[in-house]
């Protein structure tokens, strides 16, 4: 099964049906060159400040660069970057919120091997998450093309209907070769692994994912923003990075504030049937600064709030 490629002006739904389909896709050419030489300048210094992997499957040759939403004003647009939004919202469509799970620069040196094929759901303790019900929505912004001689990500589509636990090779997989400026969308559920390094430069790519609300973050956002900065960020970052309930009683703060209430130091309401009105502020605050809609808000085309407090459950 061929890795599909779509084309940047083609809808959220179309990626989420490809993604539904066969796990993953690439959405080509989505940013422009000025944009990735912004992004590669932010992250150039954290980059060459970063130790490579102490494993096999961390990359001995590959440096792994977390705390991007501190570290890189780019990556903050990347990550509420409206088309992903909307494929993300649709791909997890089935819980009250989703949040920011991981963000990481992955820049993959010559001579590294190949990753050991995986899901990126096992770090959920190698919960038996039941086929077909996705929790992540991952992607990959290409800064360098992607070969398979520089290391391109290697996929199995349709993998996410697979079984669990399986041992998998990079025989059995295919290169998710794009080029700079382009996308790589897949699930937690996607076997998938970092291809060998055959040539003589370093393959660069931005990992940013997102995960129901009720999992546990894989980079904790909250330490890893300090709160001096975090409170100037504008609101559906803020939500969508954890500062926002998860659902109906889930990530409250002392008397049943609002996280991000708690955040700026205000007294905020108290009570947990709150949750729409936060939404709806975070509507409100996206619609004015013209960005997605924050985690906790039904896609577009999906009316009303996404809990319902009198009947107890989300619409």
């Amino acid at each position: 099964m061929p890795i599909e490629h779509l084309a940047a002006d083609d809808s959220p739904d179309k990626i989420a049906e490809a993604l539904a389909r066969d796990g993953c896709a690439i959405v080509d050419r989505v940013i422009s060159s000025s944009e990735r030489d912004r992004l590669a300048s932010e992250l150039a210094p954290w980059v060459a400040a970063t130790h490579p992997g102490r494993d096999d499957f961390a990359g001995r040759r590959t440096r792994r660069t977390g705390g991007l939403v501190a570290r890189s004003p780019a990556c903050r647009e990347l990550i509420l970057h409206p088309l992903v939004q909307g494929a993300v919202q649709r791909v997890l469509a089935h819980a009250t919120s989703y949040q920011l799970h991981l963000t990481q620069v992955i820049a993959i040196g010559p001579g590294e091997p190949s990753q050991a094929i995986h899901r990126d759901q096992w770090a959920f303790d190698f919960f038996p998450f039941p086929t077909g019900y996705e929790v992540q929505c991952n992607t990959l912004w290409a800064l360098t093309g992607f070969t398979e001689e520089n290391g391109a990500t290697r996929v199995i589509p349709g993998s996410h209907r697979y079984a669990d636990k399986l041992q998998l090779h990079e025989r059995d997989s295919l290169p998710a070769e794009m080029e700079a400026g382009s996308v790589l969308l897949y699930t937690g559920a996607l076997y998938h692994g970092a291809g060998a390094n055959r040539s003589d430069d370093t393959r660069t790519g931005v990992n940013l994912t997102y995960a129901r609300a009720w999992l546990r973050q894989e980079e904790n956002q909250y330490l890893a923003v300090p709160h001096e900065l975090a409170r100037e960020l504008p609101e559906p970052l803020l939500r969508l990075m954890g500062y926002a309930r998860g659902a109906y009683a889930l990530g409250y703060v002392d008397d049943l504030r609002d996280p991000l209430d708690a955040l700026r130091g205000a007294a905020g309401p108290t009570g947990l049937g709150d949750l729409g009105a936060a939404n709806e502020r975070a509507r409100a605050a996206g619609e004015k600064d013209q960005a997605p809609q924050p985690n906790g808000l039904p896609p577009s085309g999906r009316g009303g709030t996404p809990w319902d407090a009198s009947r107890g459950r989300s619409r």
